[in-house]
């Protein structure tokens, strides 16, 4: 389990998160909803150490790893998929599925793996040797999941993977989540402003307002909670 015990981070005199409490049990799909600006990203960031907390603990499997390297992290098995997606657009797709695993030593293992992610996601065993710049918003998107997918992530952090695509795409992308999850039991950290989206495939959520949680229940809860429809789900009633 990994968990994220009272953190706050400060930009300068900007207090960006205010104790933000979370659990996010294994094998389990949590999103973290808010509008844009709340702390969603700084969160992932945190547990990342990608940014220094001021207080606070990030725990994983009962060992602090507040303090740990970034890299160290990602060997524990906690991978990111960044906002914006970062492919690396000189190289080829099927050379950034390979970058995703750099850290491995198995070959026999990346191979299978590689065959893996181009049966999830066929478009990219289609265009494995296509610069990866010239690809679509959507297949960039898929590309970047793949790619995190080669470093064997125990926990799959994912940051507005929904941002710029059209709504067919993210059904896709959406559907591959539940799937991944389901079939690798890979835990899944999902933080997005498409609330309907991400809530109707998590089995628990956290709402995010102004670097605090304002609301946490499962994903049918929140769906259905009047505050959560009127500021995040565009509905009054």
């Amino acid at each position: 389990m990994l968990k994220v015990n009272d953190i706050f981070v400060n930009y300068g005199g900007i207090k960006a998160l205010k104790g933000i409490n979370m659990e996010i049990p294994d094998g389990k799909i949590i999103t973290l909803v808010g509008s844009n600006g709340a702390g969603k990203s700084t969160t992932l960031k945190a547990i990342m150490h990608l940014v220094n907390t001021a207080s606070g603990e990030i725990i994983y499997n009962d060992e602090n790893i507040t303090k740990l390297s970034t890299q160290a992290i990602t060997q524990k098995g906690i991978v990111l998929v960044p906002e914006g997606r970062h492919v690396f657009a000189e190289l080829t797709v099927r050379e950034n599925l390979k970058i995703g695993a750099y850290l491995r030593k198995d070959k026999e293992g990346i191979k299978k793996d590689i065959n893996m992610c181009e049966e999830l996601f066929p478009i990219l065993g289609e265009r494995r040797n296509q610069l990866s710049g010239t690809l679509s918003g959507g297949e960039q998107q898929m590309l970047a999941f793949a790619r995190a997918l080669m470093t064997q992530p125990k926990v799959l952090m994912m940051d507005e993977p929904s941002l710029g695509l059209a709504p067919l795409v993210i059904k896709d992308i959406f559907n591959k989540v539940k799937e991944i999850n389901k079939e690798q039991h890979i835990t899944i950290l999902l933080i997005e402003q498409n609330a309907n989206a991400a809530l109707k495939i998590a089995d628990y959520g956290y709402v995010m307002e102004t670097g605090t949680i304002g609301l946490e229940g499962t994903g049918a809860e929140l769906l259905s909670n009047q505050r959560v429809k009127e500021l995040y789900l565009g509905k009054s009633s």
